[in-house]
């Protein structure tokens, strides 16, 4: 189709021309995500027109269509400079009906149904990837209030209207993503915390039995309806976003303390697919290790419906889901960083800060040991899988694992040691300082884990680099001459000596304090200083 036959239609004012041009347009054009750089001049050209055309018809149909077109274009972030302006923005917000600074728009609500709810939602959907693709229409939406009035307009859509909800609450989660001063805006003037969990509260239709206690789901129930977990899954990432920001207010502990109970009950539900059901999970984990470590008893502090005495009373089936997750994972064996690393830092720090999920979770991960036979990272137990995870070659995944374990261990270096292994467990305990041994900064409680009669027995024939039993080998020098086992040790220190000079090696040490340093500093650090009274000639 040719560009010139659409503006000129455009030009001549002839809107129900332009708008059968641009309904063809739209159709052949609706899945088209790359563009032809040698046309660039021509789709600006049209976002021009297009919005003159949006300016001047209230025909309903010929501004969804527009508004259709623009959204095609507008996933070309090289051609949305006349449409990411001050007079562009605030057309797409007043089709949209939000109401921002210079355009208070109208109620949603008292707006027409059918044509007129697909302009608004076209128009959502424009902002949505205008924001994405343009930094000078994330400073305008800075600028025009955006978010504050999306958060307003939130309040007064009713569920009846699922994709205008959609479209807004993804608005939200897109500028408080792209904007840190969109975010502390939200949580601390724009109330969009409490906002967005009546939002949760209300697509997971939950029923308070307690203070921060919901109903226990319906097993037999139906799973969340697609609709209802889009609005969830929005809903989620844009609460994670804002509570990135300082969440320390003694007045804000109460609303987040109700986020982390939702999450809880989140946890337990399933969506009306597996893959959909892990994602939910995961956004549920995310927000969760946003909120103050403090908040988190909320997950296990379940009166109603009882917890085991073994644990005080507290009921642990999150933290087995929780376990369930990470497990899940690292099964899955790709994209570690960002898929594992947040189960295990909110597992780590509620293990650090409440003692019945610390000692639920060593339990679990870290049974006594009985058969030491095979190395710590050999196997498919928990602790097998994460044993190995801290010798990976990503940082954050191998220290993520590491710390994990560290803390099942109250910080103990002897105890990390019996599970995993010198070899396995060295990296941690060089950046944390203790290759020497002791014990890491956190105070935990005093009692200690008994070892079985197995581990007893087995103790002192344990390496203590691989962490398990290793059988007598063959001794390589045993049928050697003396002469032989000379020229072996020449030669091997020839070799140190050259890799030594040519840098490929660093000979270290460990100080005092169980740091590393090169092994001359190291030695001379730990080295007894000479009396001055010496008795020499």
């Amino acid at each position: 189709m040719s560009w010139n036959d659409i503006l000129s239609e455009i030009d001549s004012g002839d809107d129900k021309a332009a708008e059968k041009r641009l309904q063809k347009y739209n159709a052949e054009n609706s899945r088209t995500f790359t563009f032809d750089l040698k046309e660039k001049d021509a789709r600006i050209k049209l976002c021009q027109g297009l919005l003159t055309v949006l300016h001047r018809s209230d025909a309903p149909l010929c501004q969804s269509t527009c508004l259709e077109t623009l959204r095609i274009l507008s996933r070309d972030k090289h051609v949305l400079g006349p449409i990411a302006t001050k007079e562009g923005m605030l057309t797409l917000a007043r089709l949209a009906q939000i109401p921002v600074a210079g355009n208070e728009g109208e109620s949603f609500e008292e707006a027409q149904r059918g044509e007129q709810e697909r302009v608004v939602v076209e128009a959502l959907k424009c902002l949505c990837n205008i924001v994405f693709n343009s930094g000078p229409a994330q400073q305008l939406g800075v600028d025009l209030q955006l978010a504050e009035g999306l958060c307003s307009r939130l309040h007064s859509i009713s569920a009846s209207h699922h994709e205008v909800g959609l479209f807004s609450l993804r608005l939200l989660f897109l500028l408080s993503a792209l904007r840190m001063d969109v975010r502390a805006t939200l949580q601390k003037e724009a109330g969009a915390v409490k906002l967005l969990t009546d939002v949760l509260e209300r697509s997971l239709d939950i029923h308070w039995v307690g203070p921060f206690e919901a109903a226990s789901p319906d097993p037999n129930a139906l799973p969340i309806p697609t609709e209802n977990n889009e609005h969830i899954m929005e809903s989620l990432k844009a609460l994670f976003n804002i509570t990135m920001c300082d969440s320390s207010e003694e007045d804000n502990e109460h609303q987040l303390r109700l986020i982390a109970a939702i999450m809880r009950h989140l946890l337990k539900l399933k969506t009306h697919s597996e893959d959909k059901t892990e994602e939910a999970h995961s956004h549920a984990i995310n927000l969760l290790s946003n909120l103050p470590v403090q908040c988190l008893d909320v997950l296990i502090d379940v009166p109603v419906q009882g917890g085991s005495e073994e644990y005080g009373g507290k009921n642990l089936e999150i933290i087995q889901i929780l376990l369930d997750f990470m497990e899940k994972r690292i099964d899955k064996g790709s994209n570690y960083k960002e898929g594992l690393t947040p189960v295990l830092s909110l597992m780590t720090e509620s293990s650090r800060y409440h003692r019945e999920i610390r000692r639920f979770l060593k339990a679990q991960v870290l049974p006594p040991l009985k058969d030491v036979n095979e190395r710590p990272e050999i196997g498919d137990t928990v602790r097998n899988k994460l044993v190995r995870l801290m010798t990976h070659i990503d940082m954050a995944v191998k220290q993520g694992a590491a710390e994990f374990l560290f803390v099942l261990c109250k910080e103990s270096v002897d105890n990390l040691l019996k599970y995993t292994g010198y070899g396995n467990a060295a990296g941690l305990l060089m950046a944390r300082g203790l290759l020497a041994g002791g014990r890491g900064e956190t105070q935990y409680s005093s009692d200690e884990d008994s070892d079985t009669e197995e581990y007893k027995s087995a103790k002192p024939f344990i390496n203590p680099i691989t962490g398990h039993i290793e059988h007598p080998m063959p001794n390589p020098i045993e049928e050697m001459t003396e002469e032989q086992k000379e020229y072996e040790a020449q030669r091997l220190v020839n070799m140190i000596d050259e890799l030594s000079r040519k840098e490929l090696i660093r000979p270290m040490g460990v100080r005092k304090d169980g740091t590393l340093a090169p092994l001359g500093q190291a030695i001379h650090e730990c080295s007894p200083p000479i009396s001055s009274d010496s008795d020499s000639d």
